[in-house]
């Protein structure tokens, strides 16, 4: 496919900004108030309400016999954290330096710390631009038996398997780019790539250190240099009022079997180990269709968390930035709705 380098990083960390703004962009008053409700809307009423940040008091000290394992994608890995490792590689990036070097703020961190776990035993295997197909294929072999074409990433991981067989506890969150990506590759395509300028600007980690209002202005000048014509425009448009259902429908199929494959592949490699699914947040609720494909999703997954004896935590107040990932104050969110949920040993 064109633009194979239309990585895990353009596919991660620029969708949804790229997704929605073109929408304000040629139409600010384009959908009414009702339809800008957050996702949390269609929530199960345990995660009706903001949970408070994980303690930063003193951890308790390590407990070696105890090891926790974060299954995902760039939510999980902690990409827009400060201390971020990756290194580049032939194809895409190579993320096992962030395995146990994570950022200090990233959920699988403070996941660590409120179990009193070092980095040996809280191991963060999320992988940018990751999709439920992906992870499926990985948790055979440790390997993905070909490159991602539309996200531009291959990752060989044998060692993944290892920590996965000695874990207690694993989370996994997951699913977020099986859409995501082939409409950002749809959007790539109906605006001849011209949306990459933009998807460069958010990449160089700007957005995240501006004001909302200097956030916004650097998005529209992105789009005005885009230079669209009538034509891609046009495109775009349809992209993002019709395509985008057709994405979600055509997705959803494949990402529920792959959910479900990832599951049981996980129970053979580890019998005993509690299996945590995480939940699903959509940041941009704009456009209808997607708030519907997040919520069924997480439907889903608190069915298939019931039906093979696993825990769902919901986690649909967590404080996203304009890329996408969580911030600071998202990341401890999530740790303290995992550290509540996870059993004592």
């Amino acid at each position: 496919m064109k633009h194979l380098r239309f990585t895990a990083w353009l596919c991660s960390a620029a969708a949804l900004v790229l997704l929605a703004v073109p929408a304000f962009a040629q139409q600010p008053d384009a959908l009414p108030p009702e339809q800008t409700a957050p996702a949390a809307q269609e929530q199960t009423a345990e995660a009706a309400a903001p949970d408070a940040e994980v303690p930063t008091a003193e951890a308790p000290a390590a407990d070696p016999q105890r090891t926790y394992v974060a299954l995902g994608d760039s939510i999980v890995s902690g990409v827009g954290l400060p201390d971020f490792k990756y290194t580049e590689a032939a194809i895409g990036i190579d993320a096992a330096p962030n395995f146990e070097g994570y950022p200090e703020q990233c959920y699988v961190s403070l996941v660590g710390k409120g179990l009193g776990l070092d980095r040996q035993h809280a191991i963060n295997l999320g992988l940018p631009g990751l999709t439920t197909g992906d992870l499926a294929d990985m948790l055979h072999t440790g390997a993905m038996p070909q490159m991602n074409q539309q996200a531009g990433t291959y990752y060989v991981y044998p060692q993944m398997l290892d920590y996965l067989k000695r874990a207690d506890v694993i989370s996994v969150q997951i699913g977020s780019n099986d859409a995501l990506v082939p409409a950002l590759v749809a959007l790539g395509n109906a605006t001849n790539w011209k949306s990459e300028k933009l998807a460069a600007t958010i990449l160089a980690g700007d957005l995240r250190n501006e004001g909302s209002g200097s956030t916004m202005s650097t998005i529209y000048r992105s789009i005005k240099a885009m230079d669209l014509t009538k034509a891609e425009k046009d495109a775009t448009w349809n992209l993002l009022f019709s395509g985008m259902s057709k994405i979600c429908d055509e997705t959803y199929p494949k990402t529920t079997a792959a959910l479900i494959s990832i599951v049981q592949e996980i129970r053979n490699l580890n019998p005993d180990a509690q299996i945590i699914l995480v939940g699903y947040t959509n940041p941009v609720p704009l456009i209808p269709c997607w708030r519907s494909y997040f919520n069924k999703l997480n439907k889903f997954e608190k069915q298939i968390a019931k039906t093979y004896n696993l825990t769902y935590v919901a986690i649909p107040n967590t404080e996203t930035t304009i890329d996408v990932h969580p911030t600071i104050k998202g990341h401890q969110y999530i740790a303290n709705k995992l550290v509540n949920a996870i059993e004592n040993p």
